[in-house]
């Protein structure tokens, strides 16, 4: 379960609450799809918005440090900040966590968002 391809937005013969209907036209409450969480208890890692990192973007950042590299930081600089997991706009195929693409970082849009983190202690 998760925010992603409200087919209400986009097409005005849909009816609200019928099939590809989560309730929301756009961006959700956190917390709206429980049954969504992941094993750890963390919620809304795909859809409802794209998630900006701290990262720097560069496509080819996987083949340099290799794909198995225990969280990569990135480049150190960059045109591009990273973002992850997908928006609203999306179908259940592209609104996933593992999701990365890059954008501009002085731009903004209403399916980007950000979550706080810190880093756990061991």
């Amino acid at each position: 379960n998760g925010n992603f391809n409200d087919e209400t937005l986009r097409d005005s013969y849909v009816v609200p609450g019928g099939a590809n209907c989560d309730g929301f036209p756009q961006t959700s409450p956190v917390g709206s799809f429980p049954n969504g969480g992941s094993p750890y208890g963390a919620l809304d890692m795909a859809g409802n918005v794209w998630e900006w990192l701290a990262d720097w973007y560069d496509a080819n950042y996987y083949a340099t440090v290799g794909e198995n590299a225990r969280n990569p930081q990135g480049p150190t600089s960059g045109q591009y900040r990273v973002l992850r997991g997908g928006a609203w706009i999306y179908d259940n195929d592209d609104a996933r966590s593992a999701n990365r693409d890059g954008f501009d970082p002085s731009r903004s849009n209403d399916d980007f968002g950000f979550r706080c983190a810190m880093s756990a202690t061991p």
